[in-house]
C-alpha cells in the first residue's frame, strides 16, 4: 500500500495518476478537499480509499500501523506568499517531521517534496547539496519552512534514509484549483483565450530584458517520473533537484503557449507589483547531475514539447489526469 498525501493536489494527484498507469492502484489518498474543485482531479484515478490529512496525521501520532509499504507526501500549503507563519509551520513542517519520523521507525519508505524555493535569489546557486542547507536564505515564508525540514533532516541523519525532492517550476495538468500559485502556462492560457495577448512582468533588474528573467519550468509528467524513480530505487537517498536542468524565458514559455494554441504571439509588460520587487528571482536552474549519478536516464521534455502537450491535450480539451 502507497499513501500519498496531498492525493488530490496538482503534483500529488498526477503521480497517483501515474502509478495507475504502471499498474498500481492500492493507494491511499490524504488530502483535505475543502471548498474547492480539486476533487476533481481524483476522477477517474483508481485508488484503495481517501482519508482526511487531520485523521492521518492522527493515525500517525497514535502509532497506527497502516501497513504502507511507502508514503509519498506532497501534501503542504504552497502559497509562495502566504502570511501565517505558524500555520506554515505546523502544516508544511511539523506535519513532515512527524510523518517521516513515523515511516523511520516502520521501516516505511519516505519520499517528501522539498522546493527549488529554498535557494531563495539563488546567489549560493543551485546545488542540491544536503550540507548547504544551512546556509540557504529562502525569500518567502514557504520556502523556509521547506528548508527548515531539511536542515532538520540532515542535522538528525534521516536524509541519509528518505528522498527530498526540490522541485522548480512545475506546471501541466491537475493545476487549475491553485488560483495565483497555478502555473503561469495556465495563467496565460486564460489569458490568451480571453484577450489574445499575455501579460508579463517588466524587469527591474538591468541585467535582464522585459520577459528575458529566466526560470527552470519542468513538465509535470517529467516532475513525477523523477520522483517515482525514488520509489524503485530505496537505496537513493538525499535531496535531490527536479528540474528541466535548463533555465528558459518567460517570453520562449508564452511564445510556446501561443504556437501551441495556434495564435499569433502578442505580449504586454507591466509593472512589477511592489510587494515583489525585493522578493523577485531573476534565475533558476536545477542541477541535475545529482539524480542522473543516482541513476535517472529519461529523457526530459522540452519547453516546447512539454507545452504543446499540455495545451493541445488538457488545456484545449478540458481535460485532466485520468479522465
Amino acid at each position: 500500500m502507497i499513501a500519498v498525501t496531498g492525493g488530490a493536489g496538482f503534483i500529488g494527484s498526477a503521480i497517483a495518476w501515474r502509478l495507475n498507469t504502471l499498474g498500481e492502484d492500492k493507494i491511499i489518498i490524504v488530502d483535505e478537499l475543502g471548498l474547492e474543485e480539486k476533487w476533481k482531479n481524483l476522477v477517474g484515478l483508481s485508488y484503495y480509499d481517501f482519508i482526511n490529512k487531520d485523521e492521518f496525521i492522527k493515525g500517525i501520532e497514535a502509532g497506527k500501523d497502516f501497513n504502507f509499504t511507502a508514503v509519498i507526501h506532497m501534501g503542504a500549503n504552497s502559497s509562495t506568499t502566504e502570511k501565517d507563519a505558524d500555520h506554515l509551520l505546523k502544516n508544511n513542517y511539523e506535519y513532515t517531521k512527524k510523518l517521516a519520523e513515523y515511516c523511520l521507525s516502520k521501516g516505511v519508505r519516505f519520499i517528501y517534496a522539498s522546493s527549488a524555493a529554498t535557494y531563495g535569489d539563488g546567489s549560493l546557486g543551485f546545488d542540491d547539496d544536503e550540507k548547504l542547507c544551512a546556509r540557504l536564505r529562502p525569500l518567502n515564508m514557504y520556502g523556509y519552512s521547506k528548508n527548515l525540514f531539511d536542515i532538520r533532516a540532515v542535522k538528525k541523519g534521516y536524509i541519509d534514509k528518505i528522498a527530498g525532492i526540490k522541485y522548480f517550476n512545475v506546471y501541466g495538468p491537475n493545476e487549475y484549483h491553485k488560483g495565483d500559485m497555478r502555473s503561469v502556462v495556465h495563467k496565460a492560457f486564460e489569458q490568451v483565450m480571453s484577450t489574445g495577448k499575455v501579460k508579463l512582468f517588466k524587469s527591474c533588474n538591468p541585467n535582464y530584458k522585459d520577459g528575458e528573467q529566466m526560470r527552470d519550468f519542468v513538465y509535470v509528467k517529467d516532475a513525477v517520473d523523477m520522483t517515482l524513480f525514488f520509489l524503485e530505487r530505496k537505496d537513493r537517498n538525499g535531496l535531490f533537484n527536479v528540474g528541466s536542468g535548463k533555465a528558459r524565458t518567460w517570453n520562449d514559455l508564452v511564445t510556446a503557449l501561443f504556437n501551441a494554441a495556434g495564435k499569433p504571439v502578442n505580449i504586454e509588460y507591466i509593472d512589477l507589483p511592489g510587494h515583489l520587487v525585493e522578493k523577485y528571482q531573476y534565475f533558476t536552474e536545477a542541477r541535475l547531475e545529482k539524480i542522473k549519478k543516482a541513476g535517472y536516464s529519461k529523457n526530459i521534455n522540452l519547453l516546447e514539447e512539454g507545452v504543446t502537450d499540455y495545451v493541445k491535450n488538457y488545456l484545449l480539451k478540458d481535460r485532466y489526469f485520468g479522465i
